[in-house]
């Protein structure tokens, strides 16, 4: 299994750090030319106006919109769940391929980050020995999901039921960081996707 995590800006290390603790072989991606012979993808955390506009300089936001239409496993953390949204209230490159609204920065600023122990019933799916177990969330300028499909399954909610994690078909998307903890059952359910694909 090769999962490419896309480079261009963010927190992409910390991703294939896990994926290769998993043993699984995780390999940076800059051009779409390294997009060939991927199983999934996951686009890290960082600034999203910034990932979009180096995709669109490095002529990888079309080849990732058609990667995403065919079936490709995508996994957006953070900005990653940004650019996977159809709307997000304003104006910069997106890939529109999740039927989600997202607002951006929605717990203010970088001072403003929090973790929080997160119920999230899917992951008992991959380990069903730890499902009472809660998933310690890691939120860094972290954006919100505000609206979903009538195809989007919520997989975690915040106390005041805001959205925070979900998954649509091949796409899944969270508002924190799971790479930047220790707990990698996100990483298995995003491959476990990659498997049934």
């Amino acid at each position: 299994m090769r999962i490419g995590v896309l480079s261009l800006q963010g927190a992409f290390t910390e991703h294939i750090a896990m994926l290769r603790g998993l043993g699984v072989e995780g390999t940076e991606v800059r051009l779409p030319g390294q997009l060939k012979e991927l199983d999934g993808l996951i686009i890290p955390g960082g600034e999203s106006t910034a990932i979009g506009k180096l995709a669109v300089s490095y002529g990888l936001l079309e080849p990732l919109r058609q990667m995403g239409r065919k079936g490709w496993p995508i996994w957006g953390t953070c900005a990653g769940m940004i650019m996977l949204a159809s709307d997000i209230g304003g104006d910069q490159p997106l890939l529109g391929l999740m039927d989600i609204s997202v607002q951006r920065n929605a717990f203010g600023r970088q001072v403003d980050s929090f973790e929080m122990d997160l119920s999230v019933p899917a992951l008992a799916s991959i380990e069903p020995e730890s499902q009472l177990v809660a998933f310690r969330a890691v939120f860094i300028r972290a954006p919100l999901i505000q609206r979903v499909g009538s195809g989007v399954e919520i997989l975690a909610r915040l106390d005041d039921d805001a959205i925070v994690a979900a998954r649509e078909g091949n796409l899944l998307a969270t508002a924190f960081h799971p790479e930047l903890g220790s707990d990698v059952r996100f990483h298995k359910y995003f491959l476990a996707m990659v498997r049934e694909r």
